[in-house]
C-alpha cells in the first residue's frame, strides 16, 4: 500500500454501477482508503435503464396474458382490463429514486467518499474531477475504470429521431404502434413488453434470425412464440431511412415495407464508454471488440489502472461486473488469490415472453468442442394452459458430453425460465453428470421437473 502522504486515496472508482459500488465497498472493508466518482446517477446501467426497470416493465406485460388466462380458471374481472402507462412510467421513477439512495447509504455505511463529478484521467494516478463547481484533481494509487457501456445507434436518413434504450422508459404517452431495431436481447425483450402492454409491435432486424449466439433451437422456438403472441418480426431487413410525419413517423424499410409508427426504439448494441475518459492521454486503446484489454488481475497496459465489468471482454451482465469487483478486490488489497472466473458456465436470461434462461454451451457449440453429444429435450404445454386455454409453450433442454455424462448446457423458454435455470446453473457449474440429473427426484406437479426427467434421448 502507497504512503498516506504518496497519494490521497489507496482506490479510486470511476463509475457507480454495480461493478464499480462493489469494488468501493469491498476495497473500503479492507482499510483501504476509497472514493468513487459519478457524475449521472447511483447505481448505474442495471438500477435506471436496465435491469431494474426492464423487469417491472415486462412484470406490467406479463398481466396483459394473465388477465386472459384467469378466465379459465374461473375468474370474471368486472369489465376488460385496462393500462395506464404513466402510473407504471411514474411508479419505476419511484422506485429507481428508492435504490439510488439505498446505494448512497451503502457507499457511505463502508467509508467511501463520493466525487458527483466527470472524472476523466490526467496521468496514471492523478483524475480530473469537472462539476458544476469547477475542476479539482485527486490522486490515488490505483485507478479502477468501471463506467460500462452507453447505447450506439446507427448513422441513416432520419436515425435522429430513434430513441436508445435509456430513452425509452420515460415517454410521455404511450405509442400504440412501436418499432424497435436489432436482434440482440435488449430489442427482442423490448419487443415483448411493448406488445405485452398492448402496442402493435414491430421488430426489424437485419439477420435471418434473432438472438445470435443462443442454441439454435432456443432461437426458433422463442421466434415462434413471439409471433404466435402478436408481435410483427421482420427478418432480412433494415431501416433505410425514417422520416417524421404530423404525430408519427414513417419508417421505410430496405425490402420495399413502409411503417408507420409512434415509437423507434434503435436497440442496436451498446459500446465502451469512454467519451472524454482520456484514455488517449495514457496510451490506452480498445482492441478489437471495442474493449478495454486487462490481464487476469484486471490490469491495463498501465498497472496502476484497472478496469472490469462492460468495459472489458466478457458477458455484459451485472452479476459478472460484481463477481469481477470482488475479484479485483482480492487480488489488490487481500492476500487471497480468488480461484479465475468460469466464463463458460456463467447463467443469463431473456425476459422477452415466454423467458428465455440459458446456462453452458449451445446444441451448436457443444459440438464444436465434444467429439459426441447427446441431446435431451422437450416442448410441452404447461399444465396452467390447460385449463387457460393458451397455447404457449414450453422448451426445455440439456446438452450432454457423451464421453463423460457431463451436462454441458442447459435451456428453457417459458413461464419464470430465469427462476428456474438459475437452480440449474448450479449443476452445470459442479459438473455434474447427466445420471446425477437422473438420479434426483422432481417436484410434481412444476414445469421444473422435466429437467430431471428428460430420459428420451432426442439426438446424437
Amino acid at each position: 500500500m502507497a504512503n498516506a502522504s504518496e497519494y490521497e486515496y489507496d482506490l479510486l472508482v470511476i463509475g457507480a454501477g454495480s461493478g464499480g459500488v462493489r469494488t468501493a465497498r469491498m476495497a473500503a472493508a479492507t482499510g483501504a482508503r476509497v472514493a468513487i466518482a459519478e457524475d449521472r446517477y447511483l447505481g448505474g446501467t442495471c438500477v435506471n435503464v436496465g435491469c431494474v426497470p426492464k423487469k417491472l416493465y415486462s412484470y406490467a406485460a406479463h398481466f396483459h396474458d394473465s388477465f386472459d388466462d384467469a378466465a379459465g380458471f374461473g375468474w370474471q374481472l368486472p369489465g376488460p382490463a385496462s393500462f395506464d402507462w404513466a402510473t407504471l412510467r411514474d411508479n419505476k421513477i419511484s422506485e429507481i429514486k428508492r435504490l439510488n439512495g439505498i446505494y448512497q447509504r451503502m457507499l457511505e455505511g463502508a467509508g467511501v467518499t463520493l466525487f458527483n463529478a466527470r472524472a476523466s484521467l490526467a496521468d496514471a494516478h492523478t483524475v480530473i474531477m469537472s462539476s458544476e463547481h469547477g475542476d479539482t484533481t485527486v490522486t490515488a494509487e490505483k485507478i479502477v475504470l468501471a463506467t460500462g457501456g452507453w447505447p450506439w445507434v446507427p448513422d441513416f436518413p432520419g436515425s435522429e429521431y430513434a430513441l436508445d434504450s435509456n430513452q425509452i422508459f420515460d415517454l410521455a404517452s404511450f405509442p400504440k404502434r412501436f418499432l424497435v431495431l436489432g436482434g440482440g436481447y435488449i430489442a427482442v425483450e423490448f419487443a415483448s413488453i411493448f406488445n405485452g402492454l398492448g402496442s402493435d409491435t414491430h421488430l426489424i432486424y437485419r439477420g435471418e434470425l434473432f438472438l445470435k449466439g443462443f442454441d439454435q433451437q432456443v432461437r426458433e422456438f422463442t421466434c415462434a412464440q413471439m409471433e404466435h403472441k402478436g408481435v410483427n418480426l421482420h427478418f432480412n431487413t433494415n431501416i433505410e431511412r425514417i422520416e417524421a410525419t404530423q404525430d408519427a413517423y414513417s419508417v421505410y424499410l430496405t425490402n420495399g415495407d413502409v411503417l408507420e409508427v409512434d415509437v423507434v426504439l434503435a436497440a442496436t448494441g451498446r459500446k465502451a464508454n469512454i467519451n472524454n475518459l482520456g484514455l488517449d492521454k495514457l496510451g490506452l486503446s480498445l482492441d478489437e471488440q471495442g474493449k478495454i484489454p486487462v490481464n487476469e488481475r484486471f490490469e491495463t497496459a498501465l498497472p496502476s489502472i484497472l478496469a472490469l465489468g462492460d468495459l472489458t471482454a466478457g458477458p455484459e451482465l451485472t452479476p459478472v461486473a460484481i463477481a469481477e469487483a470482488m475479484q479485483l478486490v482480492d487480488h489488490h488489497f487481500t492476500d487471497t488469490v480468488p480461484k479465475a472466473l468460469d466464463y463458460s458456465t456463467i447463467p443469463t436470461a431473456v425476459f422477452c415472453h415466454p423467458n428465455i434462461g440459458t446456462v453452458g454451451l449451445s446444441e451448436e457449440a457443444a459440438r464444436e468442442k465434444f467429439t459426441n453429444i447427446r441431446v435431451y429435450s422437450t416442448d410441452f404445454r404447461a399444465m396452467k394452459h390447460t385449463l387457460s386455454g393458451s397455447h404457449e409453450r414450453t422448451l426445455m433442454k440439456l446438452i450432454v458430453d457423451d464421453a463423460t455424462d457431463v451436462v454441458v448446457g442447459a435451456h428453457m423458454v417459458g413461464e419464470e425460465a430465469g427462476e428456474v435455470i438459475q437452480g440449474i446453473a448450479i449443476a452445470v457449474r459442479a459438473g455434474l453428470t447427466k445420471e446425477d440429473f437422473d438420479r434426483t427426484v422432481g417436484i410434481h406437479p412444476t414445469g421444473a421437473e422435466e429437467f430431471v426427467t428428460l430420459r428420451t434421448l432426442t439426438r446424437t
